[in-house]
């Protein structure tokens, strides 16, 4: 996949909620608004990434960065542009940059119904460090426990 990580800007906020729509379309999701981007960009320490390919925007995360924690809030890549390596690269520039604004940890949660999410995450060196019961809203079905995960920043590069 030859694309490009660039940074989340203001104006890019329905483009972003556009992406996690198509991303997270499950029924029982309840899709970010551009107004939802908006604020959480506005909110110290947080900032996102755009993926792109031929000029089309197929990718997004964003992220929080407290003191010397991090917390990956979304990542996502659109169906038809997965497994060509973008949520892998929006990793990698999400955990370079939290590295640079100080954390020395970033945490996550993904549903344990998500096995696809958790190889991604243990690739990058993310480990179960505990468990949220009942997290993820999964609609008629019984509610889904998340993985709190976590990568440790310290002597990466």
């Amino acid at each position: 996949m030859s694309s490009v990580v660039r940074a989340l800007r203001p104006h890019d906020c329905a483009t972003a909620a556009a992406l996690y729509a198509r991303c997270f379309d499950a029924p029982w999701e309840r899709p970010w608004s551009a107004d939802a981007f908006g604020q959480l960009l506005a909110t110290p320490g947080c900032f996102g990434l755009m993926l792109i390919l031929d000029g089309q925007a197929i990718g997004m995360a964003l992220a929080r960065v407290a003191a010397d924690e991090a917390e990956l809030l979304t990542i996502g890549v659109v169906p038809d542009a997965r497994r060509r390596g973008g949520a892998s690269q929006l990793l990698s520039t999400i955990s370079r940059r939290c590295r640079r604004r100080g954390a020395r940890n970033i945490f996550l949660e993904v549903a344990e119904d998500n096995p696809a999410a958790q190889r991604l995450y243990q690739r990058h060196h993310f480990v179960v460090v505990g468990q949220r019961n009942a997290y993820f809203d999964r609609g008629k079905q019984a509610r889904a426990a998340a993985l709190i995960m976590r990568l440790d920043l310290q002597g990466k590069n």
